[in-house]
C-alpha cells in the first residue's frame, strides 16, 4: 500500500497559486469583501503563510490585477485581416467575455476598490488603455495619430469602459446588442470628427471601403458619410 505525499510548492509556484485563487475570489465578489482568511482557506494554507508571500491584501490584489490586466489587454489583439467592423465586433465580444467573467472585480476597480489610487494600480489601468489604443491605431493602419484621431480612439475606449459598468448594474440590455452598439459608436465618432477634419474624412472612407453590405457598421457609416466634407 502506497501513501500519497503532498508535493511542496516552490516559492514562485505558490505565489502564482495565491494570485490565481485571489483573482477567482475577486472576480466573484468585490475585493473589499474578500478576506485574507478566505484566500488562505481557498488555497489550502494558513493565514500566516499568505503573509509570508504577500505583505498584505493590497499587494495580493495588485498582483491579481496585474494578471487580469495582461489578460484584458490581450483581448484587444486581433489579426489585421478582413473588414474593420467585423474585427472590432470580435474584440468587443472578447472584452465583454472578460467583463462577464470578472464582473465584481472589474466594477470595483473602475468605481473605486482597495487599490484604486495607488501608483501601481493606476499604471496597470493605463497600460490596458494604452494597449487598446495602440491596437486600434494598428487596425486603422496609422502609426502616428492626429489630435482628432487620438480624441476619437481614446473617447471610444472610455465609452466601452463606462458601457460595461452600466451593463454590469443589472444587465438590462442584451450583451450582444451592446457589443454591436459599441462598434457603431466607433464609426459614429469617426464620422462626426470627419465632418470637421479632411484627414479624418479620408480615414473614414478608408475604413469603410472594404466593408460588406451586411457588415457590422456598413449601413450606419453609409448614412453618416454625408457628414464628411
Amino acid at each position: 500500500m502506497s501513501i500519497g505525499v503532498r508535493r511542496r510548492m516552490g516559492v514562485e509556484e505558490r505565489r502564482q497559486q495565491l494570485i490565481g485563487v485571489a483573482l477567482d475570489l475577486f472576480s466573484r465578489r468585490s475585493p473589499d469583501e474578500v478576506s485574507i482568511d478566505e484566500i488562505a482557506s481557498a488555497a489550502g494554507i494558513s493565514r500566516p503563510l499568505v503573509y509570508h508571500y504577500f505583505p498584505g491584501k493590497l499587494s495580493l490584489y495588485e498582483a491579481a490585477l496585474k494578471r487580469a490586466s495582461e489578460d484584458l489587454a490581450g483581448r484587444f489583439a486581433e489579426p489585421h485581416e478582413g473588414p474593420l467592423g467585423t474585427r472590432l465586433l470580435r474584440v468587443m465580444r472578447r472584452f465583454f467575455d472578460f467583463v462577464d467573467e470578472h464582473g465584481p472585480g472589474f466594477s470595483a476597480l473602475m468605481r473605486g476598490g482597495p487599490a484604486v489610487g495607488s501608483s501601481a494600480t493606476n499604471a496597470l489601468i493605463d497600460s490596458v488603455r494604452q494597449a487598446a489604443y495602440e491596437q486600434m491605431l494598428a487596425h486603422l493602419g496609422v502609426t502616428e495619430a492626429s489630435a482628432r484621431l487620438e480624441l476619437v480612439v481614446r473617447s471610444w475606449i472610455s465609452l466601452a469602459e463606462s458601457t460595461a459598468l452600466i451593463w454590469l448594474d443589472g444587465r438590462r440590455v442584451p450583451r450582444a446588442e451592446l457589443e454591436l452598439q459599441l462598434v457603431h459608436d466607433f464609426a459614429a465618432l469617426a464620422a462626426v470628427s470627419a465632418a470637421h477634419d479632411e484627414d479624418m474624412a479620408l480615414l473614414l472612407r478608408t475604413m469603410v471601403k472594404d466593408e460588406p453590405a451586411d457588415g457590422p457598421f456598413a449601413e450606419l457609416v453609409g448614412r453618416l458619410l454625408s457628414l464628411a466634407p
